[in-house]
This record gives structure tokens, C-alpha cells and sequence, in this order.
């Protein structure tokens, strides 16, 4: 029988009980954030980075960094903070794998793992012109602007992995939801711990991301400090959305860790 190796990592949770009714808000009762040393496999843990990209310049592509507006946050984390999580997770047991948006940008490294078969299609709804209308809508007045979209258009197709995110020789990158599974079971993951952008838009929903991976009985859980969010008028002076996504991820998928507490237990092996 295989032995495992299993290290106790300080781990945040949220208590989502006992709503108090006497309260004229009971869930203020809530228990809320609490941390607990709990398990972790390193067998059977990856670190997941996904969609951490370069999107160059305000200067080359200002109408994408006026409606993006979490890119300059998502360089200063991947500055400060990837390169201590990836070297310890890279001199660690644990596995890395890469999550790469759509693109031709990650086809060429050595560890890009194309897809057997095309991904499930998914039935969409017949369309209309008032569809048509309400999605133009959308684009000119919600996102991204009808004045910024040439610029979005421009940028996509020059994205690269940011410099302190590029994968090394031997890791795997992956695009979609099929393909990170299948290298899930071939090396025996059950829970993927992610970083990288953002974590209430790609993060969640794209392919490879926390939904689509939780549905394949996969834990889903993520670093606090190695994410960030997209955030509105209402919200960016706290971070917010950011917070939610991460109450969301605690309360429906996994757990969230912090970067420093996850590295000393690593190192600690």
C-alpha cells in the first residue's frame, strides 16, 4: 500500500451556522472565518495556476486596462507574491499544473497538453434580433465599451504568461475543464488549490476552473493572497468582490489559505 504524506496546514473555513432569529439580521450570528490545522495530502494536492497572464501595457492597450480593471493588480501579486509560492511548491512533493486562457500563447512549451477530444457541446438557445440587440447592448454600455473594444481585441492575441508565472520544463498546461481531469486522475489529484485571475470571473467559470472542476469531485480551494477579483465602482476600495469570492469558495467548493502559513508547512517536510 502506498504511504501517503500528509502535512497539518493552517486552513480558513467559514461557519455558515447558527442564524439567530431574535436578530433583526440573523445570519449576523454566524460563526464566520475561523482556521484549523487540517490535513493535506501532498500526494494527492496540485497548486493551480490559472490565467496568469500578460496582457502588456496600459500605454499599448489603454482601452483593455479601462475596463480591465484588476490587471495592474494581478502583475503586483504575481511580482510579489508567485515567486515564494512557486519555489516552495516547486522544491515540494506537490504537484504544479498550469491553466492557460484560449490562446496559441501556451501551445508551444514543452508541457502543453492538447486535448484528445473536443469538449462537450453545450446546447444554446435559438437566437433572435432582439438577442442580437440585447447583446449589442451590452458589449457598447456594459462591458467593454463600445470605445474600448478595439483595443480588447487587439491585446487578446499578444497575451504570454506573466514573467513570474511561466511554466517550467516538465509542467503541465492545460486549456480546458476535460483535459486538467484527465491529468487529475493519471497523477491521482483530488484537491486543486488555485491562484492566479481572477477569482469571481475566470477563475470560477472558465474551463479548468473551480465549477467545472467541483463538479468532478474535485475539492477546489484557493490562496488568499495569490488572487484577486474583479471589482465594481461600488466595491474596489475593499476589495469586496474579492472577499465574496473567497467566502464563496469556503462555503461551496474548499477551503482558502494563506500564502505564508502554506509555505512554512511545506517547508517544514
Amino acid at each position: 500500500m502506498r504511504v501517503l504524506t500528509i502535512i497539518n496546514v493552517p486552513t480558513r473555513y467559514y461557519r455558515q451556522y447558527d442564524a439567530d432569529y431574535a436578530l433583526e439580521a440573523p445570519a449576523e450570528a454566524f460563526g464566520g472565518w475561523g482556521v484549523r490545522d487540517l490535513p493535506l495530502s501532498l500526494e494527492h494536492t496540485a497548486v493551480a495556476v490559472m490565467h496568469a497572464i500578460d496582457a502588456g501595457s496600459r500605454e499599448q492597450y489603454p482601452g483593455w486596462f479601462r475596463c480591465v480593471e484588476y490587471i495592474p493588480r494581478s502583475y503586483d501579486i504575481a511580482r510579489t507574491v508567485f515567486p515564494g509560492l512557486l519555489q516552495a511548491v516547486r522544491r515540494s512533493p506537490l504537484k504544479l499544473v498550469h491553466i492557460a486562457a484560449k490562446g496559441e500563447y501556451c501551445q508551444s512549451h514543452p508541457g502543453y497538453r492538447r486535448q484528445s477530444a473536443p469538449e462537450g457541446e453545450t446546447a444554446k438557445a435559438e437566437t433572435d434580433p432582439v438577442w442580437q440587440e440585447l447583446q449589442r447592448f451590452r458589449a457598447d454600455h456594459v462591458f467593454p465599451g463600445a470605445h474600448n473594444a478595439a483595443d480588447v481585441k487587439l491585446g487578446r492575441p499578444q497575451v504570454d504568461f506573466l514573467a513570474d508565472a511561466k511554466p517550467l520544463a516538465g509542467e503541465t498546461i492545460v486549456e480546458s475543464s476535460d483535459t486538467l481531469f484527465d491529468w487529475c486522475r493519471q497523477e491521482g489529484i483530488n484537491h486543486l488549490i488555485y491562484a492566479g485571475f481572477a477569482i469571481n470571473g475566470c477563475l470560477m467559470i472558465s474551463p479548468g476552473g473551480i465549477v467545472d472542476m467541483s463538479r468532478k469531485g474535485i475539492i477546489c480551494s484557493a490562496f488568499r493572497e495569490a488572487v484577486t477579483a474583479i471589482e465594481n465602482k461600488e466595491s474596489v476600495q475593499g476589495e469586496w468582490n474579492k472577499q465574496n469570492a473567497l467566502w464563496q469558495v469556503a462555503l461551496l467548493y474548499g477551503y482558502v489559505y494563506e500564502v505564508d502559513a502554506f509555505v512554512r508547512a511545506l517547508d517544514a517536510t
